[in-house]
């Protein structure tokens, strides 16, 4: 298995991956799946902003992918970004997500950034509680039934990873362009 940085050629794997995700899990609260040109979109608007989007393949099949994206666009947050990972069906559990979320921590301490969050769908999503807690994040804290999908009320769990130094010292670097 290799990470590489994701192309736009990538972009209907991705999709099918994602819309996997979106109809028969609860990491993502988004309930239609995105087209193949709306995953394109996000893809340039992630990388555009100079953010690590990755996929890991093995033997030219995308298994599964991570980016980062800002936590959000009020520029006092340009130091900290929010992970995203998903896995394709039958690649789970052979490390996959961890390899492809490894890459973008690392690329986000490239950047300078000092904080990156998890957002995760279902405080029963155990295999992503699980990979960012192997990579260092903390749990930070769970809002109960922010989301309503499948016939049901759903938990966010939020956790969090420091990142250079976290908030000891002002930033070196300028953080996202926002």
């Amino acid at each position: 298995m290799i990470v590489r940085p994701a192309l736009a050629t990538d972009a209907a794997a991705i999709q099918t991956i994602y819309a996997h995700h979106v109809l028969h899990g609860t990491g993502t609260f988004e309930e239609t799946p995105p087209s193949v040109e709306q995953m394109t979109q996000r893809m340039a608007d992630v990388t555009g902003r100079g953010l690590p989007w990755v996929v890991a393949e093995e033997g030219g099949k995308v298994l599964g992918y991570a980016y980062a994206s800002p936590f959000r666009l009020r520029s006092a947050y340009r130091y900290t970004a929010e992970d995203s990972v998903y896995v394709a069906p039958g690649a789970q559990g052979r490390g996959v997500g961890r390899a492809a979320l490894t890459e973008v921590v690392a690329a986000c301490e490239v950047l300078g950034l000092r904080q990156l969050l998890a957002v995760i769908g279902d405080s029963a999503n155990a295999a992503s509680i699980g990979v960012h807690r192997t990579l260092g994040f903390e749990m930070i804290g769970a809002s109960p039934g922010l989301g309503f999908k499948q016939g049901r009320f759903l938990d966010v769990v939020f956790m969090q990873k420091a990142l250079n130094g976290g908030t000891a010292g002002k930033p070196d670097a300028d953080g996202l362009a926002l």
